[in-house]
């Protein structure tokens, strides 16, 4: 019974592996999608310093939306399914 539950565990630990990868993969496909707002708020950080926080606050919760729209949970579960072979390929692998 010991032998099952590590057994267990350790494909556990290997699907979150696998999730954590698949997690980072898709973080980055919102960053590309949402490129030209992480760039125009760098710009306007860049121009006005200190005063960033007053200044890019609009730039900045263009950035914030357009980050939720493709880093949200919703997004990342639906990405998910339509890459479940892809994860269970990874699981198997490691």
């Amino acid at each position: 019974d010991e032998v099952k539950d590590s057994s267990r565990e350790g494909r556990l630990s290997f699907r979150n592996f696998a999730e954590h990868q698949m997690r980072r993969e898709f973080k980055e496909i919102a960053l590309e999608k949402c490129s030209e707002h992480v760039k125009a708020f760098g710009r306007c950080a860049q121009q006005n310093g200190l005063m960033v926080v007053f200044r890019c606050r609009q730039i900045n919760k263009e950035l914030n939306a357009c980050m939720a729209t493709y880093n949200s949970h919703e997004a990342f579960e639906a990405y998910k399914e339509t890459h479940k072979e892809e994860l269970e390929n990874r699981i198997i692998k490691s």
